[in-house]
């Protein structure tokens, strides 16, 4: 590999600094995404059961123990419970926002990468060519096979390597934003369904309030027959 760098020419360096960023920014967000990914369905159930009994204290333990953004939406919507649907909604919008930049961080960075790579080694072959050119230029227009095979050689080795950065990046960075959209997706639909599940709780614990148990139902007839 050392011996195909330095025949590429000096752009190969920099062709291979690409590789080393794009791998280790992939790595970062691989695993930072995994812990981050949750069973949206089975959270939400668990703490429908917490809200449906009125015990926040629990369902804001569970939701600070669970790590990423949509036990975080969730956690800033549990903590402001008693407010209206409108507030919910807009506490939501804006936990989910502050969660974006936290999931598209260095995204750009392989979007970048995987667009300059092959323009190295494009930069690259455009070198080789001019060495090659240079080569006949300065044989009065005649040159040998052997003396032009260099600035070939060159020109093929970064174009190459350039390709081959550029590819799995750009697969890298398509599989990471595949994910991050899905988790997107799944914060706007725990944000949606933490407000309608508080808010439908709200409604059942009033009517349960207004329903008189049976003691109280039977005291004023007792008393009306007692008289």
């Amino acid at each position: 590999m050392i011996d195909y760098i330095q025949k590429g020419g000096l752009l190969m360096w920099p062709i291979l600094a690409c590789s080393i960023v794009a791998i280790a920014v992939f790595a970062e967000r691989f695993f930072y995404l995994h812990r981050a990914t949750i069973h949206v369905g089975e959270f939400l159930k668990g703490l429908s059961n917490l809200v449906q009994r009125r015990n926040f204290a629990e369902a804001l333990h569970e939701s600070a123990g669970t790590p990423g953004p949509v036990a975080r939406v969730i956690h800033a919507a549990l903590l402001r419970h008693d407010m209206s649907r409108s507030e919910l909604r807009e506490i939501v919008q804006e936990a989910g926002q502050l969660e974006v930049p936290k999931l598209e961080r260095f995204l750009g960075v392989l979007a970048t990468l995987a667009f300059l790579a092959p323009l190295l080694g494009l930069l690259g072959t455009v070198a080789g060519m001019i060495d090659a050119f240079g080569t006949i230029a300065s044989h009065g227009g005649y040159a040998t096979v052997t003396e032009l095979s260099g600035g070939i050689y060159k020109s093929l080795l970064t174009t190459a390597a350039g390709l081959v950065v550029a590819a799995p990046t750009f697969v890298a960075y398509s599989y990471l934003s595949s994910r991050v959209n899905t988790m997107l997706h799944e914060m706007e639909r725990a944000g949606i369904e933490i407000v309608h599940m508080l808010k439908d709780s709200e409604a059942l614990t009033g009517i349960i309030s207004f329903q008189q148990s049976p003691e109280t139902l039977s005291g004023p007839r007792e008393a009306h027959r007692d008289r």
